[in-house]
């Protein structure tokens, strides 16, 4: 008697343990269909990358909750006062003088500053917006000047931290004639890696209604450390979490340790920049179009914008010299705007008019060198969409 009550017991448990696990399928399904897939079909060049959003809908309003302003207003993007802190690199880009070369076979090179998240905050507040940066550079020539260049495009650069023991990262960047960016770089380690939790400007993440972030300054101690509390102190700060993938596999010990370092805050975020490449690497090899391999292996509930590069259409023509930064400047356009509007996830319309925004951004890097020389001014944006 006492084995058939547990054997009941037992199967009542599988039953019930199988009955959660379909009805926790099945509302993840439920919260995948409601998201609104918004493909912008409108390009400002052509040779760009178009971005898909992919928008978590299942909360959105009625038209009465939604807020009657436009994201334009006389054809000027809505003044942003909400600040965007940007953690992480920033170094010393050196870009060959020429295109379509192999660095070996550069002749020359001109230093550009970059860094993803030096680039973001630079975008935005070239856009108009607030920004500012956290980060680490060498207490030398090159970091000195970094500073300086987030101050003169009025980044905030407060959270900047100088170490004496470690130089500024170097990185050589090149377009090759396959369309290939080719990378080497260098940081033995570079101050970037060394910034500690203690260095941490507290009271700067605090005000942060947006705290955007890459990968690699998850690579190594005790940067690492200190990305996972900055992050938990925005988190609770109420912050929107801003995530670029960012995958420099160069730098990572090995291919298993950069694929579990970038999943490993995955769910943490709310809006997620990553690549057709990138959601390959990362799922092992699945294919990036699948929209089974987006539900079962990178959405997640809280997902607010999964933004992923999809594909290339033609549009206004634009020169492209050098493509570095064009994501980032993609990425400023959107989180400038997504700062003054918190809620433009939840309407499609104004979602539409940000990715055309933020894709002419991205375009209009491409036609200069460098990344952050090469950040668009608003003005500039307006030009090239009035002839769009």
């Amino acid at each position: 008697m006492w084995n058939r009550t547990q054997q009941r017991i037992a199967k009542k448990k599988s039953y019930t343990a199988k009955r959660n696990h379909t009805q926790q399928r099945n509302e993840r399904e439920k919260s995948y269909q409601i998201w609104k897939e918004v493909v912008e079909e409108v390009a400002v060049g052509s040779d760009l990358p178009i971005y898909q959003i992919h928008t978590n809908m299942a909360d959105i309003p009625t038209s009465d909750g939604l807020k009657d302003s436009s994201l334009y207003s006389n054809g000027s993007l809505e003044a942003v006062n909400s600040l965007v802190v940007c953690f992480g690199e920033m170094l010393i880009d050196f870009v060959p003088s020429v295109s379509g070369v192999s660095l070996a076979e550069a002749p020359d090179f001109q230093k550009a500053p970059g860094g993803a998240p030096a680039n973001v905050a630079v975008g935005i507040s070239r856009l108009g917006g607030s920004s500012a940066f956290i980060g680490k550079v060498g207490d030398d020539e090159f970091g000195r000047m970094l500073a300086d260049i987030l101050k003169k495009n009025k980044v905030n650069n407060s959270g900047m931290r100088f170490d004496q023991n470690a130089r500024t990262a170097l990185a050589f960047v090149t377009l090759r004639a396959d369309g290939e960016r080719e990378f080497m770089f260098f940081r033995n380690p570079s101050a970037d890696m060394l910034l500690h939790e203690s260095e941490l400007d507290v009271n700067l993440i605090k005000q942060a209604s947006i705290f955007h972030y890459g990968s690699i300054s998850l690579i190594e101690e005790p940067c690492k450390s200190t990305h996972l509390a900055a992050m938990a102190l925005a988190k609770q700060s109420g912050s929107i979490l801003s995530y670029d993938v960012n995958l420099r596999l160069p730098l990572w010990p090995s291919e298993d340790a950069a694929r579990e370092g970038i999943m490993s805050i995955w769910d943490q975020a709310d809006v997620i920049k990553v690549s057709e490449d990138e959601i390959t690497f990362l799922t092992g090899g699945d294919d990036p179009y699948d929209d089974k391999v987006v539900l079962d292996k990178l959405f997640h509930p809280n997902l607010k914008l999964l933004l992923k590069f999809k594909g290339r259409v033609p549009g206004v023509k634009v020169k492209s010299v050098d493509t570095t930064g064009a994501g980032d400047a993609f990425v400023g356009g959107i989180l400038s705007i997504l700062a003054s509007d918190t809620n433009l996830y939840k309407d499609e319309k104004r979602l539409r008019d940000a990715l055309l925004f933020a894709n002419a951004c991205g375009a209009l890097t491409v036609t200069k060198k460098g990344a952050i020389p090469a950040m668009p001014t608003r003005e500039e944006v307006h030009k090239i969409l009035k002839h769009e």
